[in-house]
């Protein structure tokens, strides 16, 4: 399992357990391990004990759809099997709703399911729907659009744009450094000008930037670490920019990546807030959770305690804290 945030927030001492009577199930077949999950996955949850199972599979982008249709039943728990951009949907779709939901991490990154603990393995994350405890995580918003992780812009939409289907069914993991090689021979440099609409940090102008990025959670591109405090249960995002520099720069910078300290390399502009509203030049594409839906300018908030989803129960990453 990927790193530990350096405070870890610990359990409250009542628990609670996620009821699994009445379970919705949603499966991205489009994943790369999709076609094969949604039988196991039932499987695994009956023989664990769950009641009713209701499959809603997910095909030729029909997401938000096959999300309602899991809803409209009120089930007991939503469980989505997929990728980032997947899970970070169904969270949007039951963010304030108190549904809970379970995440089985079946795609490339799995970066959520990295930051919260749960298994990377479908029999560990089924494991942890039926054994595990609740907790709320918080939720970002890039206007109206929802994300856990991290929404980017400039180098990661490049890499992204690479990361064809073939090469992430291949190389699994493996295929972000590779992408990132590919995309960064081609990377057209921006500037941005970076405000902070709650006042807590001036206004910030950056010319020839490689990347720019806000954080909720704190894992992003398969295990890659926001910043050393980032986590999804601080109610803060944390926002950086990386300039672009000489070859030796950039190479000292992703030594870095793993566990964040990046952010403390002179090339490198970083903050801790609320909300955060960028103005680029020229105009971005911006990438969330590894879906590029977006550009700027665009305004960035967090949704404190948003999602309910369960975790291990030793997972350290989260607590309860609603009612």
């Amino acid at each position: 399992m990927s790193d530990s945030p350096p405070t870890p927030v610990q359990p409250t001492p009542a628990v609670r357990a996620a009821r699994v009577d009445d379970v919705s199930l949603v499966v991205n077949t489009g994943a790369r391990r999709g076609r094969t999950a949604a039988d196991v996955a039932r499987r695994l949850l009956h023989e664990a004990g769950a009641g009713t199972v209701r499959l809603h599979p997910v095909a030729d982008g029909g997401l938000d759809t096959a999300l309602a249709a899991a809803l409209a039943t009120d089930p007991d728990l939503l469980v989505v099997a997929g990728g980032d951009g997947t899970v970070g949907a169904a969270a949007g779709a039951v963010a304030g709703t108190g549904t809970v939901l379970g995440v089985l991490p079946i795609g490339t990154a799995n970066d959520f399911a990295r930051t919260v603990e749960i298994p990377l393995t479908l029999e560990g994350a089924v494991h942890t729907l039926v054994s595990g405890r609740v907790v709320d995580v918080d939720l970002g918003r890039a206007g109206r659009r929802p994300y856990l992780n991290v929404a980017s812009m400039g180098l990661s939409v490049g890499v992204t744009a690479r990361l064809a289907p073939g090469m992430k069914r291949r190389l699994g993991p493996a295929a972000y450094p590779a992408a990132t090689m590919l995309a960064y021979r081609r990377h057209e440099p921006f500037s941005a000008r970076i405000e902070f609409p709650d006042g807590d940090h001036p206004t910030l102008e950056v010319a020839d930037l490689l990347q720019l990025a806000v954080g909720n959670g704190r894992h992003y591109g398969g295990g890659y670490t926001v910043a050393p405090g980032a986590g999804i249960d601080d109610g803060t995002l944390d926002v950086y920019a990386i300039e672009k520099g000489r070859v030796r720069d950039h190479v000292s910078i992703a030594r870095l990546f793993k566990h964040g300290g990046f952010v403390e390399h002179e090339r490198v502009h970083h903050a801790v807030t609320t909300a955060v509203r960028v103005v680029t030049s020229p105009s971005q594409p911006v990438n969330l959770d590894g879906e590029v839906v977006e550009r700027t300018p665009l305004t960035f908030r967090v949704e404190r305690n948003a999602v309910n989803v369960v975790v291990p129960v030793d997972s350290r990453a989260a607590r309860w804290d609603g009612a």
